[in-house]
């Protein structure tokens, strides 16, 4: 099928899996990710009806901005290297991938010189996976408050990626323990922190994410097929 075919159903089964949660399907969005993809097939992704574009790398991500301008929203979803922050700031409206102070400092720091409050999501490594990145749970809350004290910053949820299974059933423990610890922090009212989003699930499991609370959905596979 083609990337506006594809686009189509997965909106449909995000609308249906919120529904079967008992959710307004319009509290769920779509990240479409554009990692590898040609800036010709993410214009007709964008055509098509996608408002928030994924990336995974600020190099390629400055490149694809570059040449199409800000035609939707620009995410930044994967792994953030210190020297590479002052670049993000300027290109990303939300950082998913938020994993330590010392990156937090960072952001504020570059957010600051160019007069921005970036929003960002704080990345949590429920399994303990040492392949992945993100702060471990029983820490997520210090790094919350602890990033909430800065000017140039705007901590708006948390983020995870649960280990690699073909069954999206092994990955809801993952993502109900992301919820639980949202609504734990949440009840600090720490000052400026909201923990509006829950970024979780990717091409193969996104509809077990929604059920369990999911605002922000990480599709880029299932629309535009497999890629290198």
């Amino acid at each position: 099928m083609s990337v506006a075919e594809n686009l189509k159903v997965i909106m449909h089964r995000i609308a249906a899996a919120a529904k079967r949660a008992g959710r307004d399907p319009s509290s769920v969005r779509l990240v479409v990710v554009t990692k590898t993809v040609d800036v010709a097939r993410i214009r007709d992704a964008v055509a098509s009806g996608a408002v928030i574009l994924g990336e995974n790398r600020v190099q390629e991500a400055g490149k694809k901005i570059e040449a199409l301008g800000r035609i939707a929203s620009w995410h930044l979803i994967g792994h953030l290297q210190t020297n590479k922050t002052k670049y993000a700031v300027k290109l990303f409206d939300l950082i998913h991938s938020v994993d330590a102070l010392e990156l937090a400092a960072e952001i504020d720091l570059q957010a600051a010189k160019i007069g921005k409050v970036q929003d960002i999501l704080i990345e949590v490594n429920i399994a303990g996976e040492a392949s992945k990145a993100g702060m471990a749970v029983k820490g997520a809350p210090a790094l919350v408050r602890d990033a909430a004290k800065f000017k140039n910053i705007s901590v708006r949820g948390l983020m995870t990626m649960p280990p690699y299974s073909e069954n999206p059933e092994e990955s809801r423990p993952y993502f109900s323990v992301l919820r639980e610890l949202a609504e734990t922090i949440a009840k600090e009212n720490i000052p400026t922190v909201s923990m509006q989003e829950l970024s979780m699930g990717m091409s193969g499991d996104f509809e077990v994410a929604i059920e369990e609370g999911a605002t922000l959905v990480r599709v880029g596979t299932a629309i535009f097929g497999d890629r290198r």
